[in-house]
Parts: structure tokens; sequence; C-alpha cells
């Protein structure tokens, strides 16, 4: 029974140093990709929104109910075009006393004037009647204009892209009612960081990048910066111009990548392959070696390589943690 025992034993270890072996001596599976030559870009990140050229916020100078909203959205109206319309009855009952207190005024100056003429009454009595009819007529072009501050319109001839308006909603002051504006051009409004700023110019490619077209570069071109940084958020506002046939709708949010410097024909790698300034490659006897490399431009997903690889060779994407230089690995095919 004993003896059964230790032969047991004795096979479990050996499976468990066989298993060992096997796993230890098993080489490691990686992904590679081959050193290339392709165009290296320096670009510098910037995020922001499509907005139209040319367009206006329209807000309301009052706080009133809303009692009236036109049914214009996506149209193309003239300037003028009455977009909201607040509760205005308190601003029309005082017009109407105003306009009765000026026609009895315009009386009264005409009585003291008749009165004047025939040397019956005073000249400062037609002075006080004229001074009177002046002081309403005055306040009642003040009410006018505040009256129109109940009409709020389109402030310029162009579609209406939204409108944020209710009857029954409270307008409050400064609060957008809607936008009106011109479909095409679109820019993107864009905030590039102040340490990058230095490096951007009218004229440079920008690629662009939306999650509402996955996998589509959508181009553009630096058209201005505004001179006047943010120095709160540090940051630059810089305007991209976009094509007429942009797929990009207004209000879209965008990565924008202002491209900087271009090197053609240099040799590249993803930058994921690059590890403490050197890459790995794999021989043709699937062994693995540590290549000190020179980095020249970096992008976002590669880097060029001025030094250190002559093009073609096999390197690892990405560098498997605690894989050293000698080891033997099984290269798969990388998506």
């Amino acid at each position: 029974m004993r003896r059964t025992t230790l032969l047991g034993v004795v096979i479990l270890l050996a499976a468990g140093a066989g298993a060992a072996w096997y796993a230890l001596g098993r080489p490691l599976i990686v992904q590679t990709v081959e050193a290339r030559r392709g165009t290296a870009a320096e670009i510098v990140y910037a995020s922001g929104i499509v907005e139209p050229a040319r367009w206006a916020e329209v807000t309301s100078l009052v706080r009133k109910r809303i009692v009236a909203v036109c049914d214009c959205e996506g149209d193309t109206v003239p300037a003028g075009h009455l977009l909201v319309r607040l509760d205005d009855s308190e601003i029309r009952a005082r017009l109407q006393e105003l306009e009765a207190r000026r026609v009895l005024a315009v009386k009264e100056l005409q009585r003291a004037a008749d009165l004047f003429e025939r040397r019956v009454g005073s000249e400062q009595t037609w002075e006080r009647a004229a001074a009177d009819l002046a002081q309403i007529e005055a306040s009642l072009a003040a009410v006018k204009e505040q009256a129109n501050d109940h009409l709020i319109t389109a402030p310029m001839a162009g579609q209406v892209l939204r409108l944020d308006a209710a009857i029954g909603e409270i307008a409050r002051e400064g609060e957008a009612l809607a936008w009106v504006g011109n479909p095409r051009p679109l820019q993107v409004e864009a905030e590039v960081n102040e340490e990058d700023i230095p490096r951007v110019k009218a004229g440079q490619s920008v690629l662009l990048f939306a999650d509402a077209f996955p996998g589509e570069a959508l181009t553009g071109t630096v058209a201005r910066l505004t001179p006047k940084g943010d120095p709160v958020l540090k940051t630059y506002r810089v305007r991209i111009a976009l094509p007429d046939e942009t797929p990009l709708f207004i209000g879209m949010s965008v990565d924008a990548n202002i491209v900087i410097r271009e090197v053609a024909d240099a040799l590249v790698v993803p930058a994921a392959a690059l590890s403490d300034g050197a890459v790995m490659t794999v021989g043709a006897d699937g062994r693995v070696a540590s290549v000190p490399v020179t980095v020249g431009i970096r992008g976002l997903e590669t880097v060029e390589i001025t030094e250190g690889l002559a093009g073609g060779e096999v390197v690892l994407v990405p560098v498997p943690e605690g894989l050293a230089p000698g080891d033997r690995v099984r290269v798969e095919a990388r998506p």
C-alpha cells in the first residue's frame, strides 16, 4: 500500500515537472509589425465644436413669459423675421395710457396757443403746455422701444438653426432663445494649449475626427487665430475652415490634429513599439533583440525612427511585460 502511494506521488511530481518544462519552454505568442516607410507628421492636438462661419445667437433682453413662437426652425428667414413674442400686456396698457395723455396734451397746447394769440393767456402757460407734451412724447418713445424688446426677431438673414423657446415658458435676460446663421461655410472653433500655440499658423492642414464618423479622417485648414488667449484655461482659440462638402453637422464636437510638420519617406513604427528608447525586434530564429533607436517626429499613433533601424525589421507591438532579449517568441498575425 505504501509503495503504491509513493509511486503515485512520483508520477504526479513527474507530470508536474513535465508541465512546468512545457510551460517554461513554450515560446511566448506576440504580435508584430514591419518597420516601414511612410509620412511622419508632427501634430498639435485641439478639441472644438463645428459652427457656421457667420451666425448669431438670439437672446431676450427682458424676463417675460413667452406667448408665441414661430414654426420656422430649419427655415431660411429674412432679417427682422419674428421668432418669439413675449407677453407685452403691461407695455400695451402703458402705451394706451400715454397715447391718451398725448391727445389731451396736444389739445391743451392748442388751447394755450389760441389764448396766447388772443392776448388772453400768458406765454408761460403756453410754454408749460409745450413742455408737458414734449415730456409725454419722450415717455411714449421710450415705452415703444421697450415694447420692441418683447419681439424677438432674426438679427440677420439666414437659416433658423435652432429654436429653444416654448409657449408658456419664462424667457430670462441673456438666455439664448434661437440661433440664426448661414449653413455654409462651416468652421471648427477649437482650443489650443498655450504651450502649443506658437507652432500653429494660418494655412496649416488639419485632420479632424468625430464620433459620428468613426474611422473617417476629415480635413480642414487653419483660418485664423485669436490674438488674446484665455488666462484662466490657458488656451487660445483657433478657427479651422471646413470644405463645403464636409459631412459634419453644426454643433458636433471634434478632435483636431493640426499638422505642424511633415516628413515624407520616413521610417515609422507604432508608438506602442517604443519602450525606454528602444524597440524589440524578432529575428529569423524566433528570438528577440532590443535595438536602441533615435526618435524624430512623435505622432499620436506612430513615431519616426531616424537612427537604429534600416526598414523591414519585424518589431513587437506591444512589448510584453517581462520579455528579455534572447527570449524565444512565436509571432501571431496582427489584426
